[in-house]
């Protein structure tokens, strides 16, 4: 078996094990935070800081939802690391944003955050921050799920098939799902352009 073999074959494991019943529970409560005209801030690092940027246009251009992405504002960004420090970087982000209890955080990780290994500090930062306003946390992870999934139950953990490719895994399972979330029609609000061509 080749290489793409077995990857391909491990993404339809995946889809078998994926719960579509979370996804559409998920899909409700963001639709209840558009209906209360809450925001939603995605987050990530690395990978996951280059999702946050996509959801954003995504989210706001089809499903017409106020959002924002710390990691968007390369100055501001590098202002506060500079100056205050990486792991209070997008907290104080949410902060200046008057971050309230009608938001919700949209977290993009591969291992969800380990405060004990003090791992993604800078993630689970926000997400207290969001524990402390009663907010709503969404994400999509691996792993185990780590902080993220411990502590809201709107959290979906990748399954993971092959020990050797759970981040390229859970990266490219973060793009389908919020996809799926953003295309649902509970959510979506304006045609997407390819769908909208008329082949004639």
């Amino acid at each position: 078996m080749s290489y793409s073999e077995k990857y391909l074959r491990e993404t339809i494991e995946i889809t078998k094990l994926v719960s579509a019943d979370k996804i559409e529970s998920i899909v409700l409560e963001m639709l209840s935070v558009k209906r209360n005209k809450g925001r939603i801030f995605f987050i990530g690092s690395g990978g996951g800081a280059g999702h946050a940027s996509h959801a954003v246009n995504d989210f706001r251009k089809i499903a017409n939802i106020e959002c924002y992405s710390p990691s968007d504002n390369v100055s501001e960004l590098t202002a506060r690391i500079n100056d205050d420090g990486w792991n209070s970087s997008y907290v104080n982000y949410l902060k200046t944003s008057s971050f309230s209890s009608n938001d919700a955080i949209f977290i993009f990780s591969v291992g969800g955050g380990d405060k004990e290994r003090k791992i993604s500090e800078n993630l689970i930062a926000c997400m207290e921050l969001a524990l402390e306003h009663d907010s709503r946390i969404f994400g999509v992870v691996g792993r185990d799920g780590g902080y993220a999934a411990s502590i809201s139950n709107n959290v979906i953990i990748i399954p993971n098939v092959n020990d050797e490719h759970i981040t390229p895994h859970t990266e490219g399972w973060q793009a389908i799902i919020w996809h799926l979330i953003v295309s649902h029609p509970l959510l979506l609000t304006n045609e997407m352009k390819w769908e909208s061509v008329n082949e004639n």
